[in-house]
């Protein structure tokens, strides 16, 4: 983006919190860096603006904060005057999204040293296989690097003995060509091994008017594949 002139500011926020209320600020020592460096820091949600009170990741049972060690993943809450006061004529959802004192955002990420946060996926789309979290977010970004891929969404798909296992949903680009087994390879060439896909799905993405892919729908769709 940069090579074709254009700046990239990223901002993250809510409707419950009106609008951004996290910003990646830019410190002007990272011009320095490689490419790949300041997209790894770019792609960073951020650290709060000023009118933000709280920010936190935090273990959404106990609401600890987790360690400031980029790999620590947590939900991310919100305090403040810029956070709403409830949802309009229903209070039991009201109760559920501030237990505890913080709103309650429904996004997983991790807290880095200098403070910044990374979201890593939705709680309702994270995959627990054998105990361990997978973020769905970082397996499409890896599918997204596929030559022949021009689409992907990756949704939980019920296994026995796992408990859950990736399973990716892909949209080829025209006249590209692969296979299953040439996905799951370059997957697992490019991140740890039982993050990979265990199973591919080729066809268009089913989509809203907006153009947001209906993962609920894709999840239906992986009970039945392989």
């Amino acid at each position: 983006m940069e090579r074709l002139g254009f700046n990239i500011t990223h901002v993250y926020g809510l409707t419950e919190v009106y609008g951004p209320a996290v910003v990646c600020a830019w410190h002007d020592e990272w011009d320095a860096l490689s490419d790949d460096e300041r997209a790894r820091l770019k792609a960073r949600q951020g650290v709060t603006y000023p009118v933000l009170d709280g920010l936190m990741v935090g273990d959404p049972e106990t609401l600890a904060p987790v360690p400031s060690d980029g790999t620590t993943m947590g939900e991310i809450f919100f305090r403040g005057n810029i956070v709403m006061k409830g949802y309009l004529k229903n209070p039991a959802a009201t109760e559920e999204a501030f237990a505890g004192g913080w709103f309650r955002s429904g996004d997983l990420a991790v807290m880095h040293e200098d403070g910044y946060i990374e979201i890593k996926d939705r709680s309702k789309d994270i995959i627990i296989s054998g105990g361990e979290n997978i973020s769905t977010i970082e397996v499409e970004d890896v599918l997204y690097r596929h030559p022949a891929v021009l689409e992907a969404a990756v949704v939980a798909k019920p296994d026995p003995n796992w408990g859950e296992t990736p399973c990716a949903f892909v949209t080829l680009k025209d006249g590209a060509r692969a296979e299953a087994a040439d996905i799951i390879a370059f997957c697992r060439e490019h991140m740890a091994r039982f993050k990979a896909p265990r199973h591919v799905v080729f066809g268009p993405l089913p989509k809203t008017s907006t153009g947001k892919i209906q993962k609920f729908v894709l999840r239906e769709r992986a009970k039945d594949a392989g």
